[in-house]
């Protein structure tokens, strides 16, 4: 059995590759590292096999939790614990380095440490900045790193560390970057949960700005499907972005979810500009896909299809979230209540 050590995997990312490694594999055990923070949820992971996945609650910079989580003959460390949210990095970036940064090198000096033969780090196209509005410009694994927000700004510096250990101590590396992710079971302070979870109440839905920033979007079990063989396939020291080819601007992706739900475009709000918010994000995908002959298998209107109906069908997930905590953020940085009509 291949022994691999996940973290985050209680997120939405996370839990959408245990579920699909799972699913797809059968000589695979997962331990699962998640600290369940406000966006770490084990619902996501209701019906798992429960003889292959293991989950234990730890912050990954524990050191010393993380050595004693990590299995011996540990085939590979995922790392997708990490602070995400853009706006929140924007209030306050300190989360951000010490999750993102400092938690990064714990793993790496831990998987050095308990000899793991490789090291995942997943990663965002964010890191790279913005493109010009010009369809003639791509992200590639070349793209300079030049990120625009602390969330940004975090990932970059973990990427700097990943490849740090890659060349200083020879750890075996892959770095992963996506480009926007879509499904079930996302956090609803993200651009389609939050528009579905919102029309779905009859609410308005705040669109930043004009609405024309343009991103690539991915189905997340597509993006899943392309770490898991960045791991089997990718060459050790190499860096892969998981893109479907499927920019859209935000407007575009907001009243798409409204005719879906035959709802009324006049439910959007257009609100303050984001600070620094990027303009537009777009991969060239042609490296993983000749080398790892990864592709999406889902299409965009399929799988924005496929999630709504998620949403639809999973109303006491999306009102079990939608409280506490999050009513305050909400209120804090839109200005209005959850509910408010």
């Amino acid at each position: 059995m291949k022994q691999i050590f996940v973290t985050g995997g209680a997120g939405f990312i996370g839990s959408a590759f245990i579920r699909l490694v799972l699913d797809e594999t059968s000589d695979t055990q997962i331990i699962n590292y998640d600290a369940l923070t406000y966006a770490g949820n084990l619902e996501n992971l209701e019906g798992v096999d429960s003889k292959r996945h293991t989950f234990i609650k730890g912050d990954i910079c524990d050191k010393d939790s993380v050595l004693n989580s990590i299995p011996d003959n540990c085939d590979a460390i995922f790392n997708f614990a990490a602070e995400s949210h853009v706006d929140r990095s924007i209030e306050s970036a300190n989360e951000f380095v010490n999750t993102n940064v400092l938690g990064t090198q714990i793993l790496l000096d831990a998987a050095r440490e308990k000899n793991v033969r490789r090291f995942v780090q997943i990663s965002t196209d964010e890191v790279m900045g913005s493109l010009p509005e010009s369809d003639e410009a791509f992200f590639t694994e070349d793209s300079p790193l030049e990120p625009n927000s602390p969330y940004a700004a975090s990932k970059a510096a973990a990427e700097h560390f990943v490849r740090a250990a890659r060349e200083t101590f020879g750890l075996e590396t892959i770095i992963t970057r996506c480009g926007n992710n879509y499904g079930s079971r996302q956090f609803p302070e993200k651009l389609i949960p939050l528009m579905v979870s919102n029309a779905m109440n009859d609410e308005p839905l705040p669109v930043y700005g004009d609405g024309k920033n343009v991103r690539d979007w991915v189905y997340v079990d597509d993006h899943c499907r392309g770490i898991w063989l960045s791991f089997e396939k990718g060459k050790s020291g190499e860096a892969y972005n998981i893109g479907a080819r499927n920019e859209l601007q935000n407007i575009e992706v907001v009243k798409s979810i409204l005719d879906i739900l035959g709802k009324p475009h006049s439910l959007i709000k257009y609100v303050k500009d984001r600070l620094g918010h990027d303009r537009r994000y777009a991969i060239d995908s042609t490296k993983v896909e000749k080398e790892l002959d990864w592709k999406p298998k889902v299409s965009w209107e399929e799988g924005l299809q496929a999630t709504i109906n998620w949403y639809q069908e999973n109303v006491d997930w999306v009102d079990h979230i939608r409280n506490g905590e999050y009513k305050e953020y909400y209120k804090k940085h839109y200005g209005m209540e959850v509910g408010a009509k």
